[in-house]
């Protein structure tokens, strides 16, 4: 039996960002910028490159400008077409006719929820989730290496990283089964558990594959960690029943949900840009 190709991704971007005031009171997080493009273009590049075709976005209140970005700016090139400057530079930030999609989460009840708004545009089909705060800088992108390890195993495939053993109550931690390599089995998913009841330190970050009987387990709306309907528990009700596997990319993530991530994101790629980086280390010297 073939494994059916991953061709949507969801993207949770109704969150409030408050760990980002006064930043985030009138601009969604998604859209600061990492050096020279908002947090949602890099999520949106990572998945085009992993042969994503429909992006689905997952909005609130005040988040158009996140629609809007992806819109043909007609005055904007129509002034860089006339001075004869190169429109390349917006290439990347066009969507195709048909390639996006919005759908309101019109309650803040957690990432679950989120995830089960996209339930009538996800269909019957596998479908990749991609959280824009997290960013992941590789080459291949995170999703690419995990749509590779997905084309291999099928089921459902988390992207995970050893964290620190006192930070367990911050993630979704695997419970590990067998482990070949950069793959783990997943045995078992706890939220956010306290250290001393942690399976393992291998957190789970934001990057997923999933099959679309996660709808199913979401649509019971439980509450779990936090009084929010939470994506882990519903995934949990997966294993078993279906292949489920965590795969460590070869990626570096930031944490731009916070202040101290999203700087250090910034200095990082900076310091990656070769136009940029003499600079940079000049005025860091």
């Amino acid at each position: 039996m073939s494994i059916p190709r991953v061709r949507k991704a969801v993207f949770p971007v109704a969150g409030l960002g408050t760990r980002l005031l006064p930043a985030t009171k009138t601009m969604p997080k998604e859209m600061l910028t990492i050096v020279d493009r908002p947090l949602i273009q890099y999520a949106v590049d990572e998945a085009r490159e992993a042969g994503i075709d429909q992006l689905i976005f997952i909005t609130g209140r005040g988040k158009a400008s996140l629609v809007d970005y992806f819109d043909m700016a007609y005055e904007l090139e129509h002034v860089m077409d006339e001075k004869g400057k190169s429109l390349d530079p917006l290439s990347s930030s066009r969507a195709r006719y048909g390639e996006l999609v919005t759908v309101r989460q019109q309650q803040p009840l957690g990432l679950g929820h989120a995830i089960w708004c996209a339930r009538e545009v996800v269909g019957d089909e596998p479908f990749a989730v991609l959280l824009p705060d997290d960013l992941m800088v590789g080459k291949p992108g995170a999703l690419k290496q995990m749509v590779d390890a997905y084309e291999r195993l099928g089921g459902n495939i988390v992207c995970a990283e050893e964290v620190p053993s006192d930070k367990t109550s911050s993630y979704g931690i695997v419970d590990p089964g067998a482990r070949d390599d950069k793959v783990t089995e997943v045995k078992g998913l706890v939220e956010k558990p306290a250290p001393s009841e942690a399976p393992s330190n291998i957190g789970v970050i934001g990057r997923y594959i999933l099959q679309p009987e996660v709808m199913d387990a979401l649509s019971a709306h439980e509450k779990g960690a936090g009084g929010e309907i939470q994506l882990t528990d519903a995934m949990a009700k997966l294993i078993g029943s279906q292949p489920f596997h965590a795969v460590t990319v070869e990626a570096e993530r930031h944490d731009c949900g916070n202040k101290k991530g999203f700087v250090l994101a910034n200095l990082a790629l900076g310091l990656a840009d070769e136009d940029i980086a003499p600079a940079i280390r000049d005025a860091l010297a």
